[in-house]
């Protein structure tokens, strides 16, 4: 099973110039799991009639939002935070109820895992939304994977907007304490992962520097300056079951490329 990621940074936008519709015709994923869709289901003409569609968008028009093409049908689908998972946070219902509006979790449950897609909120340039992202999400999400993996194995795939170690982005010193490279920020991956989850793509290519995402400004991209911050985590039961985990930076379309996990 071929299961992708990717962060299109608008729907339309990547359908408009026909990079989705190339994609997906040259790699054939069996389920596709996109993030920043800044749409409404039927605001893009969506042509996959081989995919169930499954949209979670935010209710600000324009931004935010998830989704899942997938042709292997669900047993279920959670949208957002589940309310016992939320009720564990105290005193940040007010946060949780905006972001329960931006579309950010999906998940989709299937007979051998649980596929969560998120959509992990950007500590912003001022790090205005870094005690959120640390003292909220990274809280509620880690519970819900937790949560989940009790029942059967989990995979959660997004972008997290986070470089976890300076070997995942072109240059740490640089920007160390700015928002994606905050400690806050990697401390949050490094508890997803001494909680029974792996980082597939570092556990297969330990050493490897490759870069999910480039900044659009002073060509990034051509020169390689970029970050990785977009993963496929998955439950530590599920490592012999890996075949590939793989970074697309050969696809364009987006300031992001695709990323692939594929399992037996």
């Amino acid at each position: 099973m071929k299961i992708y990621s990717w962060n299109v940074n608008g729907l339309r936008a990547i359908l408009k110039k026909g990079s989705l519709q190339d994609f997906i015709a040259a790699e054939n994923p069996d389920i596709l799991c996109l993030q920043e869709t800044k749409a409404q289901q039927g605001q893009a003409e969506v042509d996959f009639p081989e995919y169930e569609e499954i949209w979670n968008s935010a209710e600000r028009a324009g931004y935010s939002g998830t989704a899942i093409f997938t042709k292997v049908k669900p047993l279920a689908v959670v949208y957002d935070f589940p309310e016992d998972i939320t009720s564990q946070i105290d005193g940040w219902e007010d946060d949780f109820g905006d972001a329960r509006k931006e579309g950010r979790v999906l998940t989709a449950e299937f007979e051998d895992f649980y596929l969560i897609d998120t959509y992990v909120p950007n500590e912003k340039d001022d790090l205005g939304r870094l005690k959120y992202r640390e003292l909220v999400w990274d809280k509620a999400l880690l519970a819900y994977m937790k949560q989940l993996d009790a029942k059967k194995p989990v995979i959660v795939c997004g972008d997290f907007n986070v470089a976890h170690e300076e070997i995942d982005l072109a240059r740490p010193k640089q920007n160390e304490g700015h928002a994606g490279f905050t400690k806050e920020g990697r401390q949050g991956m490094t508890n997803y992962l001494s909680n029974g989850f792996i980082d597939t793509f570092r556990a297969l290519n330990p050493d490897k520097i490759q870069y999910s995402w480039w900044s659009y400004r002073g060509g990034a991209r051509t020169k390689n300056v970029g970050w990785r911050i977009d993963y496929f985590l998955a439950s530590e039961r599920l490592r012999e079951r890996i075949v590939v985990a793989e970074i697309c930076d050969e696809i364009m379309g987006s300031d992001h490329c695709p990323i692939l996990l594929e399992i037996k």
